[in-house]
């Protein structure tokens, strides 16, 4: 299984289209608290449409507690400063649950948790002179469907067929 973390995410918008994302790619989203809402904040309920009835949420108090969780799961930091590509990391394994963590939107991830673990941080290209970062929901939607990709978009089976004569 794919899970999508977020740490400390302060932005209830965001929060809202990752959990869309989530729901709609199977993964579980977990958010490392404190957060900078509230979850029934309209903002995110908005964003997330009337899909959070299906979002597979798990909430952890802090970062620690959330290692804790994650077993022989597989950990990918995402953060513009690694060195590495996310299309140079290898998602492939469905039998290995990964977790991808993604920083808060102001401040990234703790730079002594990223010091620690560069063989495990990836990073989306960008022109970093121009632009700060990219927006998190867009980076989550963009590093969790090249794993999906990796993955033969396990699971992502087509649920509906277009019927051919509504197309003419």
């Amino acid at each position: 299984m794919n899970h999508i973390v977020l740490f400390e995410p302060s932005m209830p918008a965001n929060t809202g289209n990752i959990a869309r994302t989530a729901t709609a790619i199977n993964a579980r989203l977990h958010l490392i608290k404190p957060l900078g809402f509230d979850l029934d904040d309209k903002k995110v309920i908005r964003a997330g449409l009337d899909y959070w009835s299906n979002v597979d949420l798990v909430i952890h108090e802090n970062l620690p507690e959330f290692l804790k969780t994650i077993g022989n799961g597989k950990l990918f930091l995402v953060s513009k400063y690694a060195k590495i590509s996310y299309d140079q990391a290898d998602f492939s394994n469905t039998s290995v649950d990964q977790y991808f963590l993604f920083g808060n939107e102001a401040y990234g991830l703790p730079e002594v948790f990223m010091r620690k673990n560069p063989e495990k941080a990836i990073r989306i290209p960008q022109n970093d002179q121009h632009v700060r970062s990219l927006n998190l929901s867009n980076s989550v939607a963009i590093v969790l469907y090249e794993a999906m990709r990796q993955q033969n978009f396990h699971g992502l089976e087509r649920i509906h067929e277009y019927d051919q004569d509504k197309l003419k």
